[in-house]
């Protein structure tokens, strides 16, 4: 009879077991996306350019039309007359909207000549400041032509219609955060005296211009070092989408509050 008795409790070990109820599983703590990959793991700013406005691009279209080798010479001279010249390579002074495709623009375009002279006090700001804090960086969007402007969504005083704005990446490593706080120290030291804008967009993209002092987009945590010096809606602008894989790049979204962490997006740097 107890041999009976403790088969029965073998028995209901188990069925005991089975139904009891299951208890949920823990939720997955939320993380923060990772940032663009680069295609070229030797260049951290090739996550944030579209295909066809990388070098390979702009060697063909600059032989696709022969005046466009004496237009390069022209803009070659006038920055080192201006003695600006090399602070980043030049062709890369060239480059238009992450949504040029989308607009059927050109990825490259050789502003007006008129427009020049606002190019000089950005890349000496660039110069004197921003590659001194970080380094090398490599300008990811530059010009945008009024037809460009409009259909990438940019406002109509655009510091990039103007050709005064430069979307740039550092090439060194160095956190979004590190990044912020060394760009905002020296422009609060020294911005006033070039008219430099300095901005932030999604992950490593920074924007600097040389039209009106003002800064806007600041992280949190670095905002309360170093406080905003203009209201976000003083920073009139548009930025362009980053690409989310080597093969395809997201729409466009608005502006990025600067109380959030900015979008995977382009849009939302001021221009």
């Amino acid at each position: 009879m107890r041999a009976f008795a403790f088969a029965l409790l073998l028995v209901a070990g188990p069925l005991e077991a089975q139904t009891a109820p299951l208890l949920p599983a823990p939720a997955a703590p939320a993380t923060t996306p990772p940032p663009p990959v680069p295609t070229d793991p030797n260049n951290p700013a090739s996550a944030y350019i579209t295909a066809g406005q990388d070098e390979p691009g702009y060697r063909s279209w600059y032989l696709a039309l022969p005046a466009r080798a004496q237009q390069v010479r022209s803009f070659n001279d006038y920055l080192a007359g201006a003695q600006v010249a090399g602070v980043v390579p030049t062709w890369q002074l060239f480059r238009t909207a992450t949504s040029w495709q989308q607009c059927g623009a050109q990825p490259f375009e050789i502003p007006p000549t008129e427009e020049w002279p606002n190019i000089v006090q950005t890349l000496r700001y660039v110069r004197d400041y921003v590659i001194p804090a970080l380094g090398p960086v490599e300008p990811v969007s530059v010009y945008r032509n009024p037809t460009l402007n409009v259909c990438a969504g940019g406002a109509p005083e655009s510091a990039h219609k103007l050709y005064s704005a430069i979307d740039m990446v550092p090439l060194r490593p160095i956190t979004r955060e590190a990044m912020m706080r060394t760009l905002c120290v020296d422009h609060s030291a020294h911005g006033d005296a070039y008219r430099a804008g300095l901005g932030f967009y999604a992950y490593m993209r920074f924007h600097v211009d040389s039209t009106k002092y003002r800064r806007w987009n600041m992280d949190p945590a670095v905002a309360a070092e170093c406080p905003p010096i203009v209201h976000p809606e003083d920073a009139a602008t548009i930025g362009q989408p980053i690409p989310t894989t080597p093969a395809t790049t997201p729409p466009e979204s608005p502006p990025a509050s600067p109380a959030q962490a900015p979008p995977k997006t382009e849009r939302g740097q001021p221009h």
